[in-house]
C-alpha cells in the first residue's frame, strides 16, 4: 500500500523512455561487490515530473520500489564493460548498477542518461535565474528599510512616490537661476519622457506583481509537496526500521546463497570433468570398435589363411607320399640295375673268355 501512496503523490510524473535490465546494489558493508536486488531482468524507466521540472530512474519489481534516483547535474553514468553500466547516487547513498542483455541498450541508456542530465542542468540554471530576478528587486527595496515587507509597493515604490520623485527631480532644475531655464516646450518633452518611464515602470511593477503572486502559489506548492516528502520520509523510515529488524535474516539467507553457489560451482566443474571423461570414453570406445573391425577382419583372413594352409598341408601330405613312393620305386629300381648291372658283368666276363677262348682256337688251327 505503501508504494502505491508514494506514486499517487507523483501522478505528474510521465515515461519517457523504458528498457529491461538486471537491477544491481553496491554492498553497503564492503562497497566493492554487487548484490542483486532483481531475480531476472525488470523494466527500468525515466519518469519527468512538469510541474518541479526533475527526471527520475524508477524500477519496480513486482510492488517493490528497487531504483528510484533523482537526477542531478552532478551525476555520472559510468560503463564498466559492454554490457554493464553503474551510477552513484548521494541521495540514495548507494550506487546502483545495470546489467543489459545487449550493448545496443547499454549504449541508449547511457545517451538518455546524458540527454536528462543536461535537461536537469538547464533546468537548474533557470531555476536560479528565476530566483536570482526574484531577489534583486528585494535586495534593492531592502537597502532603504531592511524591516519593510516585500510588496509590489515596496520594491518599485507607490505611484505617488514615484510622481513625488519625478517633481522633485524637475522642480530642481527650476529652482537655478533663469539663464538655466528650460524652454516650454523642452519641459513639455520632459514630462512625456517620465510619462514614459512612469508606464514603464507600472508594466515592471505588474509583471513583478505576478512573479511574486507565482511565487507565493509556488511556495504552497512546495510546502504541500514537503509535507508529502515528509509523510514519506516517515514510511520510509518505518520500511527501512522493518528491513533491519530482517537484515539477519537477509545475511543468512545470503550466506545459504554463496554457498549454494559454490556448491553449484563445484557440481559444474564436476559436471565438465565428467563430461570430458564421457567424451574420451566416447572416442576410446570408437577405437575399440575400429580395432574389433580390424581384428574381425584380420580373424577372418586368418581363417582363409589356415583354410589354405591345411589344404597345402595336405597337399605336400601327398607329395611327401609321392616322393617316399618313388623313392621306393627309384630303390627298387636301382637294386635291380645293380643285379642287371652285375649279371651283365658275369656275361661280359664269360664273353670276353669266350672270345678269347675263341682266339686260342683260331690260333691253334
Amino acid at each position: 500500500m505503501g508504494i502505491r501512496y508514494f506514486y499517487s503523490l507523483s501522478f505528474r510524473e510521465q515515461p519517457i523512455f523504458s528498457t529491461r535490465a538486471h537491477v544491481f546494489q553496491i554492498d553497503p558493508n564492503t562497497k566493492k561487490n554487487w548484490v542483486p536486488t532483481s531475480k531476472h531482468a525488470v523494466t527500468v524507466s525515466y519518469f519527468y515530473d512538469s510541474t518541479r521540472n526533475v527526471y527520475r530512474i524508477i524500477s519496480l519489481d513486482g510492488s517493490k520500489a528497487i531504483i528510484n534516483s533523482t537526477i542531478t547535474p552532478n551525476m555520472t553514468f559510468t560503463k564498466t564493460s559492454q554490457k554493464f553500466g553503474q551510477w552513484a547516487d548521494s541521495r540514495a547513498n548507494t550506487v546502483y548498477g545495470l546489467g543489459f542483455s545487449s550493448e545496443h541498450h547499454l549504449s541508449k541508456f547511457a545517451e538518455k542518461f546524458q540527454e536528462f542530465k543536461d535537461a536537469a542542468q538547464l533546468a537548474k540554471e533557470k531555476s536560479q535565474e528565476k530566483m536570482e530576478l526574484t531577489s534583486t528587486p528585494s535586495q534593492e527595496s531592502a537597502g532603504g528599510d531592511i524591516q519593510s515587507p516585500l510588496t509590489p509597493e515596496s520594491i518599485n515604490g507607490t505611484d505617488d512616490e514615484r510622481v513625488m520623485a519625478e517633481v522633485t527631480q524637475n522642480s530642481e532644475p527650476r529652482a537655478e537661476p533663469t539663464q538655466n531655464a528650460l524652454p516650454f516646450t523642452h519641459s513639455l518633452t520632459i514630462s512625456k519622457h517620465w510619462e514614459a518611464e512612469l508606464a514603464t515602470l507600472k508594466g515592471n511593477n505588474a509583471k513583478l506583481t505576478a512573479a511574486l503572486l507565482e511565487s507565493t502559489a509556488n511556495v504552497k506548492q512546495w510546502k504541500q509537496q514537503l509535507a508529502a516528502y515528509q509523510e514519506e520520509a516517515e514510511r520510509l523510515h518505518k520500511r527501512v526500521t522493518e528491513l533491519e529488524c530482517v537484515s539477519s535474516q537477509a545475511n543468512e539467507v545470503h550466506t545459504h546463497k554463496t554457498e549454494l553457489n559454490q556448491t553449484i560451482q563445484e557440481l559444474e566443474s564436476t559436471l565438465k570433468k565428467k563430461e570430458e571423461e564421457t567424451e574420451r570414453l566416447k572416442q576410446e570406445i570408437n577405437s575399440a570398435r575400429e580395432f574389433q573391425a580390424q581384428r574381425n577382419s584380420l580373424t577372418q583372413k586368418l581363417q582363409e589363411v589356415e583354410i589354405r594352409n591345411k589344404d597345402l598341408e595336405d597337399q605336400l601330405s601327398d607329395l611327401e607320399q609321392r616322393l617316399e613312393k618313388s623313392q621306393n620305386e627309384q630303390e627298387t629300381f636301382r637294386n635291380n640295375l645293380k643285379t642287371l648291372l652285375e649279371i651283365l658283368d658275369g656275361k661280359i666276363f664269360e664273353l670276353t673268355e669266350l672270345r678269347d677262348n675263341l682266339a686260342k682256337l683260331t690260333e691253334c688251327s
